[in-house]
């Protein structure tokens, strides 16, 4: 089991530095103050980050030459506290001059459903998290980019395939 720190310092006004057991930095601030994202963004970026790391790995491991790599997020809090997110999307984009749609539909359902301890605790609680691609081809693809989602994660449904 791996154990994980974080310790938040007061710095004024709502500001906190934290610092990480990995020897990190980083800075949160609310709306007023605002010298770094808010909390709830970077709850986003974690999960952002963290599919993506997991995508491109896969995407590395089957041979998918991809030129540039990106991963969209949004999401809807609810207006009442707390104001948790309520819906995610999660929009992977991906170029290159051949990417194959079934090695990416499968890297992000793995990410999705078996890898990302972010998503897996965001979709345990009341939060739907639909995991969505869009490639572009390199080579100039008719009609522009192909794109669908792939799962649908959160407390209604553990995951729930999206048929291409």
């Amino acid at each position: 089991m791996n154990e994980r720190s974080v310790v938040a310092r007061h710095t004024g006004g709502l500001r906190f530095e934290l610092a990480t057991g990995t020897s990190h930095t980083l800075v949160l601030d609310d709306g007023q103050g605002d010298s770094g994202p808010r909390p709830t963004e970077a709850l986003l970026a974690a999960l952002a980050s963290c599919t993506a790391m997991d995508v491109a790995s896969l995407l590395v491991k089957k041979r998918q030459a991809f030129t540039a790599y990106a991963v969209e997020a949004r999401g809807t809090q609810r207006a009442e506290h707390p104001q948790v997110f309520t819906w995610i999307e999660l929009v992977h984009v991906v170029a290159g001059p051949a990417i194959d749609e079934v090695a990416v539909r499968r890297s992000i359902e793995l990410s999705a459903t078996k890898y990302c301890p972010i998503s897996a605790m965001v979709s345990a609680g009341p939060t739907e998290v639909h995991h969505r691609y869009r490639i572009h081809d390199m080579m100039g693809e008719p009609g522009g980019a192909r794109e669908g989602e792939v799962a649908v994660t959160g407390p209604e449904a553990a995951f729930r395939a999206v048929q291409p």
